[in-house]
C-alpha cells in the first residue's frame, strides 16, 4: 500500500528525518512509534501532502504520492481541527463535502456514524461544548466517513475514557476487516499490542527498529523466566544454570524471576529444581513492546 524511501527532512538547523524507509502491507495496522519529537509527526506531514520530503519519495499504491491521493487517505492529527463555534452536523456534513461526496451522500454516512457511535443528540452542538473525547469522536468521523483506503491517526485515544477507547478501537478493528490500511502513531504501548501487526520506531530523526509485532517480541527473548515452588533450594548448585533477578513469597510459596545463563534452557532448569522443590508454575517472559521500547531508546540516547 505504502513505501516510503529514504526520506530526508530538514528544517534548518534541526534534522527532522534521516534517511527513513518504511514498508506498509494492505490491510494491515502499522504502528508508528516513538518519543516526542522523534520526527514522527514530519513523516505523517509528508504522507498527508502538508509538507514536502527535502529528498526521497513516498510510493501509494504502486504510484508515485500526488494530489490525486488525498481523497483515498483519512488523517486525524493529534492537534484536532474542529471550529469550536460551528454546529457538530454542519460541520462534519462541510467536511464531508470537501472530501468530494455529494450533499446527499455525505448525510446519508454522517447519520449512519452518529447514530453508530449514539452521537445523535449532538447535531445542533457546537464543538465548544463538547469534552475533549467528544470532540475526539467528531474528529475520528470526520476522518473516516469517505471510507478512506489509508486512515492516519495520530494518538486517536488522547482524551477518552476506557470505555469510549474500548468503542474506538473496535471500530479501527471493523475498518480494518473492511480493507482499511491504518497508520497508527501513539505512545500507549498497550494499544500497540492489541492492534498492530506491524510497527517501526523512530529516535532523534532515525528508523531504529521495524518489523512485525510478533517477530520483534521473540526476537528480544531474553531467556528469563518466573518460577513459582514450593520447598527450598541450594542456590550454589544452580548458580550455573540461572541468575534470580527477584524474588517474592507468596502464601506459602516462593516466586523466582531468573535469567538462564548462555545456552541453558527450560528444561535444565527444570532438571536443576525439581530434585529439591515443588514446581507449581513455570511462564517464560516475553518482554512487551514498552519494554522494547524503553531499552532501544535509552541504547540510542
Amino acid at each position: 500500500m505504502l513505501s516510503v524511501k529514504h526520506i530526508v527532512k530538514q528544517y534548518a538547523a534541526h534534522r527532522a528525518l534521516d534517511d527513513v524507509s518504511l514498508e506498509i502491507e494492505k490491510g494491515k495496522i502499522f504502528g508508528l512509534l516513538g518519543p516526542n519529537g522523534a520526527g514522527k509527526t514530519s513523516l505523517i506531514r509528508i504522507i498527508t501532502q502538508i509538507t514536502a520530503p527535502d529528498s526521497g519519495e513516498v510510493i501509494f499504491d504502486g504510484e508515485r504520492l500526488n494530489a490525486n491521493h488525498i481523497s483515498r487517505i483519512g488523517y486525524l492529527p493529534e492537534e484536532r481541527g474542529l471550529y469550536k463555534k460551528m454546529e457538530i452536523g454542519e460541520q462534519v456534513l462541510y467536511l464531508a463535502r470537501l472530501k468530494g461526496l455529494s450533499t446527499a451522500e455525505a448525510s446519508k454516512r454522517v447519520k449512519f456514524w452518529f447514530e453508530k457511535l449514539e452521537m445523535g443528540s449532538w447535531w445542533n452542538k457546537k464543538v465548544e461544548d463538547l469534552s475533549k473525547g467528544m470532540q475526539q469522536k467528531v474528529q475520528f468521523v470526520a476522518t473516516v466517513l469517505h471510507q478512506p483506503e489509508l486512515i492516519i491517526l495520530d494518538e486517536p485515544f488522547s482524551g477518552f475514557d476506557p470505555v469510549n477507547a474500548d468503542i474506538i478501537k473496535n471500530e479501527i478493528l471493523e475498518l480494518n476487516k473492511q480493507g482499511a490500511t491504518f497508520i497508527f502513531s501513539t505512545h500507549r504501548m498497550e494499544s500497540v499490542e492489541e492492534l498492530c501487526d506491524s510497527i517501526a520506531l523512530i529516535h532523534r530523526s532515525k528508523k531504529i527498529l521495524d518489523g512485525s509485532v510478533d517477530s520483534i517480541k521473540q526476537q528480544y527473548r531474553n531467556n528469563t523466566y518466573w518460577v513459582e515452588y514450593e520447598g527450598s533450594y541450594d542456590s550454589s548448585l544452580s548458580a550455573d544454570i540461572f541468575t534470580v533477578l527477584q524474588e517474592e513469597e507468596l502464601k506459602g510459596k516462593t516466586l523466582l524471576k531468573v535469567q538462564l545463563q548462555p545456552e541453558k534452557n527450560a528444561n535444565q532448569l527444570l532438571s536443576a529444581l525439581l530434585p529439591q522443590v515443588s514446581i507449581h508454575r513455570l511462564d517464560e517472559v516475553i518482554p512487551t513492546m514498552n519494554d522494547i521500547f524503553i531499552d532501544q531508546v535509552k541504547q540510542k540516547d
